[in-house]
């Protein structure tokens, strides 16, 4: 009998690969790990209660091996095929990310493992954008464009191989397991030869430098392998020391004692020695070193309430030094509750349940209010980890690495039809998997204590 390896231990070989090759490409990238470690283990002995806390959540284990990675690709059938190659590592597409609302001409998802055993063994994501050829006005540059891309294949004939089999067999064995991740490893490589010359890069480049980025080259070089930190406003704080230049300010929500959804930050992009066809040379800017910090996932009462706050915040915001825009981000954000008990009672975010010991041994309980049970020290609620993206602060590390622009041309043109048109299935949204999470654990703690589940 062929004992298949598991998806999740396919997931961490092929992540940890990724993590080595990004170290090779870019020094900076292994400098940067460093900090990040050396900031957590700080934190960590700093506050002994988050230490517990995540390592009963099982959240400790998975902090050193957590990355998150960045590609774009040019087309449908790449994009498709993307999605098989990622459903090998037990990985499927959540959320749909419209960057055009902040004049990125790509839409996006995010692909990643979605159980708790999943998630837990290692929460690697890969947020993915398709170039949205049809934004770009010049039918001329779109055609040229389309043309290029029509013509490369950015998988390997062994990763085509090794997918294909995987979903004849349910899986792949060890050896097969190990094939795939060297084939695949391959689509995400940096190669320092594009493939056009250096008029058509300057002409893609003029409209827009990302569009530059996924069509002159060979493949979808990982342009970012994103480290997750306890503390990102002392890691923002020590970059230049440790020989990086940071962006200029955090973006997402300010710091708070309970952090909610996600903070970002990077070193900026690499400029980067590049041969063009008809050996002529040049320069290409496009992989940085980014930086998060990962809170609560919040409910759409709270993303709401986010988003407005979030909009109030960028009014006033423009131009300023990060500890200037800081300061305001927390004046405005004082409006939003800032303590567990608070987000749960108004149901601003998400929350797993668990019957405490003292549950286990109380027996039957009669019927009351959760909070009642929570009071009592009967179960536990603790914060549900954000696992996504959010639009607003992926365009800016975007546009903070690419130069800066910002075309209003490209805004308010979301399609999510035609985006999972692309990707040839339906992506799941996030909101339903945390709220799914919440319930099942609400009830499972309640059926532990006698009480029928909530309704």
């Amino acid at each position: 009998m062929t004992t298949l390896v598991s998806h999740h231990e396919i997931r961490d070989r092929f992540s940890k690969a990724m993590s080595a090759m990004y170290q090779d490409e870019v020094p900076q990238y292994e400098t940067l790990l460093e900090l990040v470690a050396e900031v957590n283990r700080e934190t960590l002995e700093r506050d002994p209660e988050l230490a517990e806390r995540l390592e009963a959540h099982d959240e400790l284990n998975r902090l050193g091996v957590e990355r998150h990675g960045a590609i774009r690709v040019g087309s449908a059938e790449e994009l498709a095929m993307l999605r098989r190659l990622f459903a090998v590592m037990g990985m499927v597409p959540v959320g749909y990310y419209d960057l055009s609302e902040a004049g990125v001409p790509v839409h996006s998802t995010a692909f990643r493992p979605i159980d708790d055993e999943a998630l837990a063994r290692n929460p690697f994501r890969v947020f993915t954008s398709l170039l949205r050829l049809e934004l770009i006005e010049s039918t001329e540059l779109r055609e040229r464009a389309a043309g290029i891309l029509a013509k490369r294949d950015i998988f390997t004939p062994g990763a085509r191989e090794m997918i294909e089999l995987s979903e004849r067999q349910g899986g792949l064995t060890d050896e097969q397991a190990e094939r795939f991740v060297a084939e695949a490893l391959e689509t995400f490589r940096w190669h320092q030869d594009a493939t056009v010359d250096l008029d058509t890069y300057e002409a893609l480049h003029a409209e827009h430098r990302l569009i530059a980025d996924v069509v002159c080259f060979h493949g979808p070089h990982i342009n970012h392998l994103t480290p997750r930190t306890l503390d990102i406003d002392e890691v923002q704080r020590r970059m230049p020391a440790a020989g990086m230049n940071p962006k200029e300010v955090i973006e997402g929500p300010p710091r708070r004692a309970c952090p909610i959804l996600l903070r970002q930050t990077s070193f900026k992009a690499l400029e980067e020695p590049t041969r063009f066809a008809g050996d002529r040379q040049g320069t290409h800017t496009a992989r940085f070193g980014e930086i998060e910090q990962r809170g609560v996932a919040l409910t759409a009462k709270g993303r709401a309430l986010y988003d407005r706050l979030l909009g109030e915040s960028r009014r006033r915001t423009a131009g300023l030094s990060n500890e200037a825009h800081q300061r305001v981000l927390a004046e405005v954000f004082a409006d939003f509750p800032d303590s567990e008990a608070e987000l749960r009672r108004q149901g601003l975010a998400f929350f797993e349940y668990r019957t405490t010991e003292a549950g286990r041994e109380a027996g039957a309980i009669a019927a009351t209010a959760v909070e009642r049970l929570i009071e009592q020290g009967l179960i536990t609620a603790r914060p549900i980890t954000y696992e996504d993206f959010l639009p607003v602060s992926a365009a800016g590390i975007f546009q903070s690495n690419l130069g800066g622009d910002d075309s209003e041309a490209y805004a308010g043109h979301a399609n999510r039809e035609a985006f999972e048109e692309a990707l040839g299935a339906p992506v799941t949204d996030e909101l339903t998997l945390y709220a799914e999470r919440e319930r099942s654990s609400l009830d499972a703690a309640l059926t532990s204590l006698g009480i029928p589940p909530v309704r």
